[in-house]
């Protein structure tokens, strides 16, 4: 009986979530200023954070920030309730931040022939085994560009290596690649961290 209330309960909680951010955007849709404002303080941290993860210059992801945003409220009147606003709206910044990393002319190295056997070992739990997410972000920013991109968006923002492949217009073989590198760069990095022996460039 408590399971079912509790199982109700969730149901009741999620559906509110869900109707009021409706109404907030269908508010958004019709030009409400102060229901703009409100989604853009809903979301602007956490998209900040994706920003900063991706371009690694906090000034340039405040900008980028703010050009996605431009785009969120010119195109609110596409989005039609068939993924949660907060996916639609990352979307959009990621997008937003790949495009100032290819004004960067951001280089993905293809897959090597003598890593044609590389094994995909690229599950999240064996990725992160052992280390803390902050550890993990603070030696994102020690990565290169492409590296720290691939990771970002697979490890942290949930895409699958064809998604990467898709929106950075590289093979998924690239992606996984990428991937792989990344991670063994992350944990050459910490490693060294441990020891004392890494120093900031």
């Amino acid at each position: 009986m408590r399971g079912n209330l509790a199982l109700e309960t969730h149901k009741i909680v999620k559906l509110d979530y869900v109707n009021t951010h409706r109404d907030l955007v269908e508010k958004c849709k019709r030009g409400d200023r102060q229901s703009q404002f409100e989604l853009y303080r809903l979301y602007s941290k956490s998209m900040y954070n994706v920003c900063l993860r991706m371009v690694k210059d906090e000034f340039e992801a405040e900008d980028v920030l703010q050009n996605a945003f431009l785009d969120v409220f010119t195109k609110l009147n596409t989005f039609k309730f068939e993924s949660a606003i907060g996916a639609w709206i990352k979307r959009i910044v990621i997008n937003n931040c790949i495009n100032a990393l290819k004004k960067r002319r951001l280089q993905f190295s293809e897959l090597e022939d003598k890593h044609g056997n590389i094994q995909d070992d690229s599950h999240p739990d064996t990725a992160a085994e052992g280390l803390s997410v902050e550890a993990v972000k603070r030696a994102l920013f020690e990565l290169p560009d492409g590296y720290r991109v691939v990771f970002s968006l697979y490890m942290l923002e949930g895409y699958d290596h064809q998604e990467i492949g898709e929106v950075l217009g590289i093979s998924e073989a690239t992606s996984k690649s990428q991937y792989s590198r990344a991670k063994q760069r992350l944990r050459d990095i910490l490693n060294q961290q441990s020891l004392g022996l890494y120093k900031r460039s």
